[in-house]
């Protein structure tokens, strides 16, 4: 059930996730792989972090082409991030090594804390260390047609009371990049709503493949 406040009225009141507008952490980038994504006819749309750590939605995921325009991106933003995936892909010779060098991390169900109490406890470690630590989450989970967004994205983020990032693939444009940021209310059919909002717009690669913005059930 959705959370509620009361308002100075004494009606209850929906919360709402609030824009974080700062941008004090910027990147230079790779001017090899901006040229790359020009090249192909993609832009970029990425101007700073709001801060050392986060989460960031990629929205949406239909198909392996994704991973190859992301990894771009990635470079030419210039931002060092983590990415979950799944465990065997890092079993996979070559590929394997060369996913957990640009950032990949294990997705291990089996962890004692969970996967996600496992994440927010190296979010906690990394801002008492004062170290950067940006998780990116495709929510989704597959490349097909879903049902909806796993909510490990959004429990990560609230738990650690960090940004969440909204992050887009938009084939039709071709444009790649970072919409905005919000900070969760903790109300949770108040933030899907308007990640919805703002993410919808975005047309992937086999615009059937992508599932609508809610959590799955």
């Amino acid at each position: 059930m959705a959370s509620r406040h009361r308002s100075p009225c004494g009606e209850a009141a929906m919360m709402r996730p609030q824009d974080v507008m700062e941008r004090p952490l910027q990147f230079r980038g790779s001017a090899l792989a901006r040229r790359l994504l020009r090249w192909w006819g993609w832009e970029v749309d990425f101007d700073g972090l709001p801060g050392a750590q986060g989460v960031l939605a990629v929205y949406p995921h239909t198909s392996n082409w994704d991973f190859i325009v992301g990894v771009l991106a990635k470079w030419a933003m210039g931002i060092e991030v983590k990415v979950w995936a799944k465990a065997s892909l890092f079993k996979v010779p070559v590929f394997g090594p060369w996913l957990a060098w640009i950032g990949g991390v294990p997705v291990d169900r089996s962890s004692p804390h969970g996967l996600v109490g496992d994440m927010v406890r190296r979010m906690q470690d990394a801002r008492d260390r004062q170290e950067m630590l940006w998780l990116v989450v495709a929510p989704e989970g597959t490349r097909s047609a879903g049902e909806g967004w796993r909510s490990g994205f959004y429990q990560v983020a609230l738990a650690s009371d960090v940004p969440l990032g909204l992050a887009y693939l938009d084939f039709g444009r071709k444009r790649v990049g970072v919409h905005s940021f919000l900070q969760l209310s903790g109300d949770v059919d108040a933030d899907m709503a308007e990640i919805a909002r703002r993410l919808s717009p975005a047309v992937g690669c086999r615009p059937a493949n992508a599932a609508p913005i809610r959590l799955k059930k």
